[in-house]
């Protein structure tokens, strides 16, 4: 897929020896912003003080990279594929103790975070991704992507489109190798699925699951069970009607999970969660958090369902609730929430906020709130549908 061993594989295969970043003097003395990379290759622009914070993340990732190496070393390399426990099952009185001690291991470490090197299996593994591609024939994507060449639709000419603006400057996606890894994989899907089609939004994960998977097709396929298994329905259809249910419950659960002044304080400035939450949903958090906390946030993702996104969209909020109460406008809660998401280069203080502070959150009871806030949307998108129609009438 890549050709020869690239800048990307090269810094995952090395992992252990992750670079110190050292800003110069002067920047240490001015604290001027910096540039410096990340492991996955993005330019990240901060100062002496989140360079610092990068260089403990760093440290923190290769102890927990120690911790993954000794469990694989102890009980095999495949040893988190054993049975885990599913969310609202009443265990059996025959659930081996051994079952239940390697779930719980298991939810702890993959929020401490999956090491870089593992991510690939580790991910395609509980994912489902592999026993979704294990259905079809080996050769299933090679001729997909034999079937639609040349093929053109309104999905194929959006995604050419939107090639050149998917993290640009980024030394392999902003390549023509890159656009065309990226294309094939999100082509081959608006085939694969015609009601998703293509979407704004997964150019984006898309390419985040390019630079961390070891092949296309493997992106491919998590990007399958991302969108048929893990989110929830219609997210990215047309009328993002799941999109907007999930804006819904997001909106009633801030009430909830964060203190009342908060929701008070920014109802009474007329603020709307979409304004922010749509990227975040949409995007997976790839266009607001550092890359190294987006794929924090996925490990999570992958093992435990779309309710980690509320955990996350929830906690971001949270963190900075004393400043939100200080707002006057809308603009200033926009700048506070996008200033804080694109500065937050430690996971596990998001994490930490996301898991321990927010409250427990089933999976059954959102499922519950979007039941509850479907009627309404759909009713919501017919009603703005039966205008457009009426003002196209009117043209003609």
């Amino acid at each position: 897929m890549y050709g020869t061993q690239s800048k990307r594989d090269l810094a995952l295969e090395f992992q252990s020896q992750i670079p110190i970043l050292r800003p110069s003097i002067h920047s240490r003395r001015a604290n001027l912003t910096v540039k410096f990379q990340d492991l996955y290759m993005f330019t990240v622009e901060g100062n002496v003080d989140d360079v610092n914070v990068l260089n403990e993340v760093r440290e923190k990732v290769r102890k927990q990279g120690r911790v993954w190496w000794a469990l694989e070393a102890n009980k095999g390399a495949n040893w988190y594929l054993e049975p885990s426990i599913s969310e609202g099952i009443a265990l059996k009185s025959s659930l081996k103790f051994s079952t239940l001690a390697n779930a719980i291991t298991l939810k702890r470490l993959i929020r401490k975070g999956i090491p870089p090197l593992l991510r690939p299996k580790v991910w395609f593994s509980l994912s489902g991704a592999a026993k979704k591609k294990s259905t079809v024939p080996e050769s299933y994507y090679d001729d997909l992507l034999k079937a639609v060449e040349g093929k053109v639709t309104p999905a194929t000419r959006q995604i050419d489109h939107d090639l050149p603006r998917t993290f640009p400057g980024h030394p392999w996606l902003d390549t023509p190798e890159g656009h065309a890894a990226l294309r094939r994989v999100l082509v081959g899907y608006s085939f694969r699925d015609s009601d998703v089609g293509y979407c704004q939004g997964l150019n984006y994960v898309a390419a985040l699951l390019l630079l961390v998977m070891k092949t296309e097709e493997d992106a491919f396929w998590m990007l399958a069970v991302l969108l048929e298994n893990v989110l929830v329905n219609d997210c990215y259809t047309t009328n993002l009607s799941g999109c907007h249910v999930e804006q819904r419950v997001f909106k009633d659960l801030l009430a909830k999970k964060c203190p009342s002044r908060i929701a008070t304080h920014l109802e009474a400035l007329d603020f709307d969660v979409s304004l922010v939450a749509t990227e975040w949903f949409l995007c997976l958090f790839s266009k607001s958090l550092p890359s190294e906390t987006t794929l924090r946030v996925w490990d999570v993702l992958f093992y435990e369902g779309a309710k980690v996104l509320f955990h996350v969209a929830l906690a971001i909020f949270k963190m900075k609730e004393d400043e939100l109460l200080l707002t006057h406008h809308v603009g200033d809660v926009i700048n506070i929430l996008q200033k804080t998401t694109h500065h937050l280069f430690d996971p596990d203080e998001l994490l930490t906020v996301a898991f321990d502070k927010i409250g427990s959150m089933t999976t059954n009871t959102i499922s519950k709130q979007r039941k509850i806030q479907e009627p309404a949307v759909m009713a919501e998108l017919d009603q703005r549908l039966r205008r457009l129609n009426s003002l196209k009438l009117e043209d003609k």
